[in-house]
């Protein structure tokens, strides 16, 4: 219990140094280059003290618990005892990996649907729209990107094969698709893939793909455990401009059939 203690103690420490110059800078224009009083500065220093004791509890929670247990989930799903059953003992191809897409699949989508960063641009967005911009709509389509994203990123972890082959064929791809999307949505499009690697989903992802790469045959952590994050930064400019695409598409339709 005391190390626990001592370890959050550390944490909220190292949260106040990283904090520290985005709050002076804030207060420093405000007093400094604007000069005027912050109103309700009160309830603004409460905020930022809040924001420190959670981060510290937060990154402490990540390190005690989450990647651990993502690096344990990693072992655990490429055992090849577990995959290969009673077949124990023959070469694994990478459709035997089955369960792992699945969990990251399953682990993408949710730690996505969990991002205070996705959540806060959803808000934004439904707000500026006028509504036209659901909250949730926006939240799965991002979730379900990342979701794709990660799962694709598992495979290619476990089939070695490049990362730039995914990264160049999906930006091309996500320029045809910004051609023909509708404008309001391109530059949201673009900023989801920025919202999805904050600070819930890079740990877990992170960890996962470390574990991954140790634990699979043939793969490296520091050449293969690394990537996730840009695949969980690329797909969700896709789904979202799909999203939007669709529901345009439909939109034309029921006006069509409408009249």
């Amino acid at each position: 219990m005391n190390h626990i203690l001592i370890d959050l103690c550390y944490a909220i420490l190292d949260t106040v140094w990283d904090v520290l110059p985005i709050a002076l800078i804030i207060f420093g224009f405000q007093f400094i280059i604007l000069r005027k009083p912050i109103p309700n500065l009160k309830k603004i220093v409460t905020g930022f003290l809040l924001v420190l004791l959670g981060l510290g509890f937060f990154l402490e929670g990540l390190q005690a618990a989450l990647f651990p247990l993502g690096k344990l989930m990693a072992y655990q799903l490429t055992n090849p005892e577990f995959i290969a059953g009673e077949h124990a003992g023959r070469i694994l191809q990478w459709w035997d990996y089955h369960w792992v897409y699945l969990f990251a699949f399953a682990i993408g989508f949710s730690t996505t649907i969990a991002e205070p960063s996705l959540l806060a641009v959803a808000i934004k967005a439904n707000q500026v729209s006028a509504g036209a911009i659901h909250t949730w709509g926006l939240r799965i389509a991002v979730a379900i990107g990342v979701a794709i994203g990660i799962a694709l990123g598992v495979y290619r972890i476990i089939s070695g094969t490049p990362l730039y082959w995914y990264i160049i064929s999906g930006y091309v791809f996500v320029l045809i698709q910004t051609m023909f999307a509708p404008r309001m949505i391109i530059a949201l499009a673009y900023d989801s893939g920025g919202v999805t690697t904050s600070t819930v989903t890079v740990p877990l992802v992170a960890a996962l793909g470390l574990g991954l790469a140790g634990t699979v045959p043939g793969r490296n952590p520091l050449l293969d455990g690394f990537g996730l994050i840009a695949f969980a930064s690329l797909f969700p400019i896709m789904s979202v401009l799909a999203y939007a695409q669709l529901s345009a598409w439909s939109n034309r339709r029921s006006q069509k059939s409408s009249t």
